[in-house]
């Protein structure tokens, strides 16, 4: 029998600490009452002290300072010292709430999972049905998404898929008419780390054409003809950042490897047949991700030395078009930037999509959110080729 451990992978790992953000992270999730325990007993400590002082000695201090500057211009020395000390209590402790209060529980680097355990914990069936995502979803993703795999609703659409023929990476046949190819479903969890993400672009479902659709939204492998969404999705961009060299090629992988999360609601489709997997389950399933995101989504772009990293602060989601839209209804548009228009097909890009400055926009609030680092490089996608 396998040993059970509990494993935090590489790509999950933050950045270290100090011992002072260390000590701060450590009282942070305590949470408020062991706030309001240290403020009450640190009162009292400090009224206790003040005690201590002969009263005396402090109504002569009064009156000498009375004689300088007038009766009542002044607080005596004793206020001056308990009005100071309430402030540092009160500014520490709204602190400490306020950090515990963006925070809101476990951080994503310190979540527990085992792969081995977890694949012993699965039942026949569900190995069978379940072992694409245990062999492909990236680590970063499969851990918070464990027990999301094993509903009712995951499981029949994995039936569903294992009846078109979608195996596991290695075991499907060939001659499957699904796309993409049962190793790029979880292209996008592989690519983009959940802790690193920065951006969401949310697409509908994949490409239906041969050769297509690698498991990344709007974006085809090399040597595939640029789909004429992607065109203007480019067009876009050349206008908001004129340096940018249009390539030719529409792999946006060095997007993905940068912090862009290229999502479609719908993993997968039959070919020629647009939006047959759709209704099946996986609108359900990406729900779920984008929850996740909502939760932990940029976790690691706190910056080094954070006692907020591992925590996701809110991070820029790319709505375009109604179905996209949908998707994105439910957030917090005060913890993330949501920007949405009318979608880059040609039917719809000159109705709101070319124009929108949405790439600009996105790095404007990353950079304000997590300095020059969080930026996302456009114009940057590999060989022009």
């Amino acid at each position: 029998m396998a040993e059970k451990k509990n494993i935090v992978y590489l790509e999950d790992l933050e950045a270290p600490v100090s011992s002072q953000a260390t000590e701060s992270a450590k009282e942070t999730e305590s949470g408020t009452v062991a706030v309001a325990s240290r403020t009450s007993t640190t009162a009292s400590k400090n009224a206790s002290n003040d005690s201590s002082v002969p009263k005396t000695s402090n109504k002569r201090q009064a009156t000498l300072m009375d004689m300088f500057s007038g009766a009542g211009s002044r607080p005596s020395a004793k206020k001056l010292k308990l009005e100071k000390s309430s402030s540092s209590i009160t500014s520490g402790a709204s602190t400490r709430v306020t950090v515990a209060g963006i925070k809101g529980g476990q951080t994503l680097n310190s979540i527990p999972f085992s792969l081995s355990a977890y694949v012993e914990s699965l039942s026949d069936d569900e190995k069978r049905l379940l072992a694409l995502e245990c062999d492909t979803m990236g680590k970063s993703w499969l851990k918070v998404l464990k027990d999301e795999i094993r509903k009712p609703y995951f499981l029949k659409l994995k039936q569903f898929l294992w009846n078109e023929g979608v195996r596991g990476a290695s075991d499907t046949p060939n001659n499957v008419k699904v796309y993409p190819a049962p190793q790029n479903i979880y292209s996008w969890s592989n690519l983009t780390p959940l802790g690193r993400v920065k951006v969401v672009i949310i697409g509908q479902d994949p490409y239906h054409g041969p050769k297509q659709a690698h498991g990344l939204s709007f974006s085809v492998p090399h040597g595939v003809a640029i789909p004429p969404s992607l065109r203007n999705i480019y067009k876009e961009i050349l206008n908001e950042y004129p340096e940018f060299k249009v390539p030719r090629h529409g792999n946006l992988t060095a997007w993905a490897q940068n912090g862009v999360l290229l999502l479609n609601t719908a993993l997968t489709v039959k070919a020629n047949e647009a939006g047959s997997h759709s209704g099946k389950g996986w609108e359900e399933f990406t729900d779920k991700v984008v929850d996740v995101i909502d939760k932990y989504g940029g976790a690691n772009l706190a910056g080094q030395g954070s006692v907020l990293t591992g925590h996701g602060r809110g991070i820029v989601f790319l709505a375009w078009g109604a179905w996209a839209a949908k998707r994105v209804a439910k957030l917090n548009k005060t913890k993330h930037l949501i920007l949405s228009s009318a979608h880059p097909s040609p039917l719809s890009a000159n109705r709101g999509f070319l124009g929108n400055g949405h790439f600009k926009k996105a790095n404007e609030w990353l950079e304000e959110k997590y300095g020059q680092d969080g930026c996302v490089d456009w114009c940057t996608l590999g060989a022009l080729e």
